[in-house]
């Protein structure tokens, strides 16, 4: 049992209030997974840069590091570090090699997120200890993602926390569980996918991701997942320009969805969604098995 939320900003004047709304649907899932927590916010684009976000146990691995990364690449680099995770912005251009720079000099970070618009913080901990921790109310953005983690099949670790990240500004939350896991991941290490953990949910992000790299659309690919994933599972999946929304054909997890003409709104429980602005008068409805939902910029 886990619990997610997700917000969908359609009016730009809400966008300085995402994180404040976020973390107070966050803190409503808190009894569905006291194990860990965490959350991705899409912020405004910041034409030409890209960001990686980095997490170290020790926060002191940190110092320096924009500066060596700057002198490998010969480009600017700029460091804001959040507790255990930092940002790292520099020319988009250059992010793969920023990558595998800090693969080969910095094996004590683990990269949780890279693109030009996401960043993912992520801790074992109580939910809004760690939505504390991360000043998720102060975040602003176009939409983002929360979960919290009752884990039933793999390590409570910062790293098997959600979101799961393995594509350019992707990520995925899931409430569930998939059977056939570890033949898919053989599979997709075959492809190339490469994998930080043992979680089942890391298999159906690098699912998706490897599907999409292939040209499909993320919707094209939500469909194909319905066929080759098997288990109990909702999934929310956020994207560059926004986020879809899957269950699984029995949808046995529990799903609310909400839309005012200001947002899109996700919980496991509508009490996720109880405190947002007009709730009163939205849309609200279950999504359907094995139906495809999105909404993007």
């Amino acid at each position: 049992m886990c619990g997610i939320v997700g917000l969908f900003i359609k009016d730009k004047a809400l966008e300085p209030e995402l994180g404040k709304l976020l973390s107070g649907m966050l803190a409503t899932m808190c009894d569905r997974g006291p194990d860990s927590a965490g959350f991705a916010v899409y912020g405004a684009d910041e034409t030409g840069l890209a960001k990686i976000t980095v997490q170290s146990a020790d926060p002191s691995a940190f110092e320096g590091l924009d500066a060596a990364l700057g002198k490998a690449l010969g480009t600017k680099v700029s460091l804001a570090a959040k507790d255990t995770h930092a940002v790292l912005r520099l020319d988009s251009a250059l992010a793969g090699k920023a990558r595998d720079f800090l693969r080969e000099q910095y094996p004590q970070l683990r990269v949780m997120a890279a693109g030009e618009r996401i960043e993912i913080y992520k801790e074992v901990g109580y939910p809004t200890d760690v939505a504390s921790r991360f000043a998720l109310s102060k975040m602003s953005g176009t939409h983002g993602i929360g979960h919290t983690r009752m884990a039933t099949e793999s390590a409570v670790t910062t790293m098997g926390a959600h979101p799961f990240s393995t594509g350019a500004d992707q990520c995925l939350v899931h409430n569930g569980s998939l059977s056939n896991h570890n033949n898919l991941r053989r599979d997709l290490k075959r492809e190339g996918m490469t994998f930080e953990t043992d979680n089942d949910s890391e298999v159906a992000a690098a699912y998706l991701t490897a599907q999409m790299d292939k040209g499909l659309s993320l919707g094209d690919a939500l469909e194909m997942s319905l066929g080759d994933l098997d288990g109990f599972y909702t999934f929310v999946v956020g994207t560059r320009d926004g986020f879809g929304v899957l269950r699984d054909p029995i949808a046995c997890k529990p799903a609310v969805l909400a839309e005012t003409d200001r947002y899109v709104a996700f919980g496991s429980e509508y009490r996720a969604l109880a405190g947002l602005p007009g709730i009163d008068t939205a849309k609200v409805w279950e999504p359907e098995p094995a139906t495809v939902y999105f909404w993007s910029r």
